[in-house]
């Protein structure tokens, strides 16, 4: 067992938050969802370092979903840093989250961790993209963090989970973002959101993870939009100075009947 003490995270994603904090997403009550993970993370609290959150913190980019999110979380008193998913107001949450303890810093370093978080964004599209500055941005950070163990995240799956219609929907240029992740085998992590569903592999020396959503599940392995009638959930993960880390989910008991239907995703 691993005596020293490890840095604490919280990756929370895929909230989908709306102006009007009644609106739903698929019959997903999603604030109220949210709240029932916040609730656990309250028990947590003493634990945590920190909150990651991976994208679609908003389920209409507006000024008020990104208040919500950081009204919500503000009584945690954890630090969160955050990036933008698909369906994210990158302008909106400039201006929103970037207050108390909400940083819009994309390079840090925790318990002899270093983070480095990604914008796959591409403004009115669903699939993700990183952008040669971007990727610039990666490998020069990368050069310059030396052999501390690294976690790298980005919203979106730049590998494919076996989902015919979620596959569509990849980072475009994986193979791009491969090239530079394999020439440093300080990165040990790769997290994701997106996929709204518990998924692990390795490539190469690099464990690929993402993470179920706090709001709606998308069914595993599905050739079409298919939903999963499991609850809400969110990753822990424990990381030690000597790049050796533990992690698993945690799924909350809100259970809330939701369509089928792909309308409004």
């Amino acid at each position: 067992m691993n005596e020293v003490s490890p840095v604490s995270i919280a990756q929370v994603t895929d909230m989908h938050l709306f102006a009007n904090q009644n609106q739903e997403l698929l019959g997903m009550p999603t604030t109220e969802s949210f709240q029932a993970v916040i609730q656990r993370l309250k028990d947590l609290r003493s634990e945590l370092d920190l909150l990651l959150l991976t994208g679609d913190l908003s389920g209409d980019g507006t000024l008020e979903s990104y208040e919500n999110v950081q009204n919500l979380l503000l009584p945690l008193q954890i630090p969160a840093y955050w990036l933008p998913g698909n369906h994210d107001s990158c302008i909106a949450m400039e201006q929103a989250l970037n207050v108390g303890l909400f940083s819009r810093r994309k390079s840090f370093e925790r318990g002899g961790w270093n983070f480095l978080l990604l914008d796959s964004a591409v403004p009115g599209r669903v699939h993700g993209y990183l952008q040669t500055k971007t990727l610039d941005w990666l490998d020069c950070q990368l050069k310059m963090v030396g052999d501390k163990p690294t976690l790298v995240t980005l919203h979106h799956h730049p590998l494919q989970v076996n989902s015919d219609w979620l596959d569509t929907s990849t980072l475009q240029n994986s193979e791009e973002f491969f090239a530079i992740i394999d020439r440093y085998p300080q990165v040990k992590l790769v997290l994701f959101g997106h996929i709204h569903q518990e998924f692990q592999i390795q490539r190469h020396h690099v464990h690929y993870l993402g993470t179920p959503s706090t709001s709606i599940q998308f069914a595993p392995s599905s050739v079409k939009f298919a939903i999963e009638q499991k609850t809400p959930g969110f990753r822990l993960l424990k990381l030690y100075p000597d790049g050796s880390w533990e992690t698993w989910i945690e799924r909350v008991a809100y259970f809330h009947t939701i369509e089928m239907a792909a309308t409004g995703y």
